[in-house]
Parts: structure tokens; C-alpha cells; sequence
């Protein structure tokens, strides 16, 4: 039986940690989808891709908010970026926490960020947003707020969505 904390299969963890210090390939996964943007005015959406995972795959359906020429109907991309970063960075404090042996009774986060779109409409070059702001729920049978904060600190630093979105990533569009 594996040993799991805070639902984190820590032996998982630990062999593929093991396997990164003699491998640094094997620590490094695509992840990849292929998406359609849907022309047909009628749709209640805009985009629609299919995202594949270990076991299975996934649909989503995103639309633009009606300010940016969408309906609204669906998610826009921005709440699923949101989203994503959002449960990255609480799965890696999870982690974090599980390997360093501290054991959650409760883990709630509130996101949120303000996106100015003066530069995707070609209004002003100002930066996308000043920024994302966690407010985590953390409670521990284990740990006191001071060790709990820490914890976030080090998930700060570890966190994959967080760093991409904190340095330059480079980005090749092309037409195929």
C-alpha cells in the first residue's frame, strides 16, 4: 500500500525524484493538445480541444467573454490560465507539505488577478496583469501558520506554472 498524505502518493513522488537525481531525462514530460478554433458563429463556443492525460482525455470548450467578440458562454482562456496556475501551485504546496511530513485537515485557496486586455486590443503596451493573488486555507494537526507559511514559500519556488509564468518562456507560432 502506498504511503499517501495530504492525497499525495508519496512513494510515487519519491521514486520519480530518485529517478530525476540519476536521470535528469526522466524528469522532464510533454505535455501537449491540439485545439480548433470553431468558425461557425452558431456554436456556443469559440475554441474546443481535447486534452490528453495519463489515463484518458478530456474535452474543454472555451469562449471569449463578449468585450473580446465572444458570447460568453463558456470559460475564456484567461479563467482556464487562471485555473491552471491556481491548482498547480496548491498541488505543489500539498507536496511540499506531504514530503516535509506535514499533514493538511484543510487546504482552500481563493484566486484572482486583473487582467488589462489594453494591449491585446492594441489600446496601450502595459503590461497583462500586475499579478496573482493566493489566499490559502491552511489548517495542519502538525504544523503552526508560521510552518504552514514557509511551506507556501518553498511551493512558490517549485511550482512549474508559477515560474512560467514568472520568466520568459519562449514561445515559436508559426503557420504549418
Amino acid at each position: 500500500m502506498p504511503k499517501v498524505v495530504n492525497h499525495v502518493d508519496l512513494d510515487s513522488v519519491a521514486l520519480t525524484e530518485k529517478e530525476g537525481r540519476n536521470d535528469r531525462s526522466r524528469v522532464k514530460k510533454k505535455v501537449a493538445l491540439e485545439g480548433e478554433w470553431v468558425l461557425d458563429p452558431k456554436a456556443g463556443y469559440q475554441f474546443r480541444t481535447e486534452v490528453q492525460y495519463e489515463k484518458g482525455k478530456q474535452s474543454i470548450e472555451m469562449d471569449f467573454p463578449s468585450y473580446l467578440g465572444g458570447k460568453g458562454n463558456a470559460p475564456g482562456p484567461m479563467a482556464y490560465c487562471l485555473a491552471g496556475i491556481t491548482s498547480c501551485f496548491i498541488g505543489t504546496f500539498a507536496t511540499v507539505a506531504a514530503t516535509e511530513g506535514v499533514e493538511l485537515t484543510k487546504l482552500r485557496v481563493n484566486a484572482q488577478c486583473s487582467v488589462n486586455f489594453a494591449k491585446t486590443l492594441g489600446v496601450a503596451d502595459e503590461p497583462v496583469t500586475e499579478g496573482i493573488d493566493f489566499v490559502i486555507e491552511a489548517e495542519s494537526r502538525n504544523a503552526g501558520k508560521e510552518r504552514l507559511q514557509e511551506l507556501v514559500a518553498i511551493a512558490e519556488e517549485r511550482c512549474p506554472a508559477v515560474y512560467s509564468m514568472t520568466h520568459v518562456i519562449n514561445v515559436n507560432a508559426r503557420i504549418a
